[in-house]
């Protein structure tokens, strides 16, 4: 029998295996994304220089007033509303979304729509 891989522990491969081919580079950097049980962070980021351009996450104290109430999907739509708002602030217009090994449903899904909806493309 073989052994057997923990969730988290397949995520992380599926992740590793998509980053070997996913980069950010200045021109066009990477919208990270990663998902908790109870929260949601994305960062946009420049693989070149190392460096995340701009980060928005549902414990920011800006969309903690703006959250109380919602779901969690919902908080994730808000999340992608605010990256994107804030890396048209910086200047970038196209991204590439590093899903972070996460099934495109549910809470991923509604944080990419949302930055779409923000204006950003990808």
């Amino acid at each position: 029998m073989g052994k057997r891989i923990s969730r988290s522990k397949a995520r992380q491969r599926r992740h590793l295996r998509v980053r070997k081919r996913v980069n950010g580079t200045p021109i066009r950097p990477r919208l990270n994304v990663f998902r908790s049980l109870s929260e949601i962070y994305a960062q946009v980021i420049d693989d070149e220089a190392g460096k995340t351009l701009i980060a928005a996450s549902s414990i920011d104290n800006e969309l903690r007033t703006a959250m109380s109430g919602k779901t969690k999907t919902e908080q994730a739509e808000i999340v992608g509303q605010a990256i994107a708002e804030r890396a048209k602030s910086v200047g970038v217009e196209k991204v590439v979304f590093d899903r972070s090994g996460y099934r495109y449903i549910g809470r991923v899904k509604a944080l990419a729509d949302g930055a779409r909806e923000g204006g950003l493309q990808f």
